[in-house]
């Protein structure tokens, strides 16, 4: 035995890790960590909306000063697939369920009226069920994600009017 394995420095499983990342190719997401008894292993990596701000008029990422849950928007020229309204965001990383179990009604549909402070979609990260409720109340105009599917931090899911 080296002297760094007889005082207890750490293993490193190598086929966790891969593992481990090849997870995060799979679900879209940035970071993942994983914890048994006192080892702890977190993988992360950049995400490519983060690599340099869009200023032109792409879909996808555009700059923003403060990043609230529910904002005001009017679509700019080249992007016509938001209608306006107030959209809400993912205020974190994990899984959108749009009902609150398989094969029920979900929770806002286009067309539905909600009423501000109604849950409208749920975000799971790390096994915990995040309600995300209407910040006002008004008009579904658009649901942006399926159900199951990975969400970022800031992601627009939910356009209300």
């Amino acid at each position: 035995m080296t002297d760094k394995q007889e005082k207890g420095a750490m293993q490193v499983d190598v086929q966790l890790v891969r593992d481990l990342a090849a997870l995060l190719d799979d679900t879209n997401l940035t970071e993942i960590e994983v914890e048994d008894g006192d080892r702890k292993i977190r993988v992360a990596r950049k995400a490519a909306s983060a690599a340099a701000p869009v200023y032109a008029a792409a879909p996808a990422a555009a700059p923003v000063a403060a990043a609230p849950v529910a904002a005001p928007v009017a679509a700019p020229a080249g992007e016509a697939a938001l209608p306006s309204g107030t959209v809400v965001k993912s205020p974190i990383v994990g899984t959108a369920y749009l009902s609150a179990e398989p094969g029920s009604a979900p929770f806002a549909r286009v067309g539905a009226q909600v009423a501000a402070g109604e849950t409208i979609l749920i975000v799971e990260a790390m096994k915990v069920m995040n309600a995300i409720a209407a910040p006002v109340a008004g008009t579904v105009k658009a649901v942006l994600v399926d159900n199951g599917q990975p969400v970022e931090y800031d992601q627009p899911l939910i356009v209300i009017e």
